[in-house]
């Protein structure tokens, strides 16, 4: 196994130790225990346990990984925001998000642990991922009400109130109702239905 390949799989353990049991409740001996490695090859590549977890988001975000940015490489989405076709925009910016989410459940898991444990991973994500996003939608938000398209809403909070309706349905779905006994339905009909609810609300 190569250099690179021996850190990838130190990286993919790490994740998954940290996901079960967080930051303080995962050692790098026990990294290297799951990814049958040396102690002593773990600080080959990574000089602390903190240096690890900062190397996990590097790879997920600043690299290219599975939460890069939802508009690089996105050629439908790029055309429908051409196009000014609102629903189209957001539901795509929805069904992107929820299949990341689902296919990197792990990533999620030790992002909420980070967070509960107050450590500076939870704030550099929201730094250099989700304010990001912000920028991108709140953007986009901004200009349609230039156009007259939309009420003159904070754009923020509107991001907010979309981000919210994408986490709190894939929290649901990995944490509390695996089953999908109080909802299942497809990522593709959730996005849709949550695109309609940002744009039009629930009024008559």
């Amino acid at each position: 196994m190569t250099g690179d390949m021996r850190r990838e799989q130190i990286l993919h353990t790490a994740v998954e130790l940290f996901s079960r049991n967080g930051f303080s409740g995962t050692t790098t001996k026990k990294i290297a225990e799951a990814a049958g490695v040396s102690e002593a090859m773990v600080f080959r590549h990574f000089a602390s346990k903190d240096e690890l977890y900062g190397a996990i988001l590097h790879s997920k975000v600043c690299e290219g990984g599975e939460h890069q940015f939802p508009w690089e490489g996105n050629a439908d989405l790029e055309a429908a925001m051409a196009a000014k076709d609102d629903h189209k925009v957001f539901h795509l910016l929805a069904v992107r998000a929820l299949e990341k989410h689902q296919e990197d459940t792990g990533f999620m898991r030790l992002l909420f642990y980070a967070a509960l444990e107050e450590h500076e991973l939870a704030e550099r994500f929201a730094t250099e991922f989700i304010a990001k996003l912000y920028v991108f939608i709140g953007g986009y938000i901004e200009q349609r009400q230039k156009d007259g398209a939309m009420r003159n809403v904070n754009p923020r909070v509107a991001v907010r109130a979309f981000m919210g309706m994408l986490i709190h349905h894939s929290l649901n779905n990995m944490l509390w109702d695996k089953n999908r006994k109080l909802l299942n339905v497809t990522n593709d009909e959730a996005a849709s239905n949550f695109a309609d609810i940002l744009l039009n609300g629930i009024s008559k």
